[in-house]
């Protein structure tokens, strides 16, 4: 079990950077001179003391601001990375190069540049659970990120997810697999708040969300080549991915740059 301290700072890690710095900042100047301050307009000899300008706190204070700077530090390091995962991705072996924790990293990223708040929440390992929460409009995701590379998802897991999906009451459910899914597992989901995305889709959306720069200098003829199975969006030509109409539980192709593009087939 951790500790309280080590909880707060891996808390605070995960906040936006200037989060901590700002934090430290407030807490060191309200122990380093609020506290005094206050200690000194109380009467006693401890409030002479704070009075005299002995302050036994001033230690504390630049320790507490040391701590939370150095979780702003943490947090911009892992924003740096989480960028560069994702600017770097330029075909599908490459969505898969870093190990199963940089996969899901990497889709939580693509997420959040689609304007989702993410949540990582994988505690379970390589093989199961929640990894990802995405929030956005009121509504809840749930994520699970599948790197494996030689076999497909199968139906059982799409099962655990719709379960998970009840128990947590969330709105809907995404699973992001590098090698896709079986005929049954697409079957089960049919119908359901139930998203695959497969490898192919899943670079589709990176590439819709990374950097402009980054995209004009790539060499075009590296993007997959839509097929029957996976065309291409009648409005800007991105590779779609497969959805579900949650009024009727029809199945269409949907944009991958949607909101953005809502072209559908």
């Amino acid at each position: 079990m951790r500790s309280r301290r080590n909880n707060v700072l891996a808390d605070l890690a995960k906040a936006p950077w200037p989060v901590g710095l700002v934090i430290g900042v407030v807490l060191f100047l309200l122990i380093q001179y609020g506290i005094p301050a206050w200690m000194a307009s109380r009467g006693g000899s401890l409030a002479q003391a704070f009075a005299r300008g002995t302050n036994p706190f001033g230690m504390l204070g630049w320790f507490v601001l040391a701590l939370c700077w150095f979780a702003a530090l943490m947090s911009f390091l892992d924003v740096r990375r989480k960028r560069r995962l994702l600017e770097t991705r330029t075909d599908l072996d490459s969505l898969a190069a870093n190990g199963w924790r940089d996969f899901e990293r990497l889709v939580g990223e693509a997420f959040r540049r689609q304007g989702y708040a993410v949540e990582e929440a994988g505690l379970v390992g390589a093989d199961g659970g929640i990894d990802l929460i995405l929030r956005r409009d009121g509504r809840r995701t749930l994520v699970q990120c599948k790197q494996w590379r030689r076999e497909r998802v199968p139906v059982n897991v799409v099962r655990e997810m719709y379960g998970l999906l009840a128990h947590h009451k969330a709105d809907h459910v995404i699973i992001a697999a590098w090698g896709g899914f079986t005929p049954d597992a697409a079957a089960f989901a049919s119908g359901k708040p139930i998203e695959l995305i497969d490898g192919v889709a899943l670079l589709a959306m990176i590439r819709a969300v990374q950097e402009p720069a980054n995209t004009a200098s790539r060499d075009q003829s590296r993007l997959p080549t839509p097929t029957a199975d996976v065309p291409s969006c009648p409005k800007c030509g991105t590779t779609m991915v497969r959805r579900n109409n949650r009024g009727d539980g029809t199945q269409f192709w949907g944009c991958t740059r949607f909101p953005a593009c809502r072209g559908t087939r």
